[in-house]
């Protein structure tokens, strides 16, 4: 069973900050503080993390982790969609994020588009709030899914 756990600015984040220094070799810092945390447990076992914080009149997402064990399962992307339902339902007028040149395919198919200039090896992201779609049968190009309603 997969579930998702929110923890607040504040709170105890020992559950998730093996994910987090499994992936990127560090634990907590300075932004913790600020952040709520979403912890993704497969079978009550901590697989998958991120953050979003308030940072000069934007949402910022960080520190997307999976497991390497747990990859190709779609963690990474219930982990993103849970941070930018946090966003939305914070009436977010826009969200931001540096990605990896190399994830930038990730997090595009949520809407988030590159933005110019910048580092090209991390690339700056940014969704408009009112541009949030997390629908995915809004994107998916099956027509003989039984989940799409017609329309």
């Amino acid at each position: 069973m997969v579930q998702g756990k929110w923890l607040a600015p504040g709170e105890d984040l020992s559950l998730l900050l093996p994910v987090r220094e499994a992936v990127f070799g560090r634990g907590t810092d300075v932004r913790d503080a600020e952040s709520w945390n979403v912890l993704v447990l497969s079978d009550s076992v901590p697989a998958a993390t991120g953050r979003i914080w308030w940072q000069d009149g934007a949402f910022w997402l960080g520190d997307l982790a999976v497991l390497e064990e747990y990859r190709r399962r779609h963690l990474g992307d219930l982990v993103l969609r849970l941070l930018l339902y946090k966003a939305q339902s914070h009436s977010a007028r826009e969200v931001r994020l540096i990605s990896p040149a190399d994830l930038t395919g990730f997090f595009s198919r949520l809407g988030l588009q590159e933005q110019p200039g910048g580092n090209p090896r991390f690339i700056e992201m940014m969704i408009p709030g009112d541009q949030i779609d997390l629908d995915t049968c809004s994107r998916c190009p099956k027509t003989n899914c039984p989940n799409r309603q017609p329309g």
